[in-house]
């Protein structure tokens, strides 16, 4: 499913704090473009996972390739793969 593709992408979510009014940054390296910032790091993991989310879909509905995140691909929409 989807959900488990999302979740193993936040448990390879990276955070630092950096200088501004949400100081909690948070991205996903596999997921190119995906980031998302917070006023502390449970709500930066909340935004991140539904920037993951946006990411998906949009990919998806342009027929673009989703990476693999660990043991989780999804060739097509609606297949998860866990190997």
């Amino acid at each position: 499913m989807l959900i488990q593709y999302i979740h193993a992408a936040l448990e390879r979510a990276q955070y630092e704090i950096i200088d501004d009014e949400e100081p909690y940054y948070g991205e996903v390296p596999e997921l190119e473009g995906v980031w998302a910032t917070g006023k502390t790091l449970e709500e930066c993991r909340r935004n991140l996972e539904e920037v993951i989310d946006e990411w998906i879909v949009i990919r998806l509905r342009n027929g673009l390739p989703l990476p693999r995140i660990g043991d989780h691909i999804i060739k097509e929409p609606g297949d998860i793969a866990v190997v």
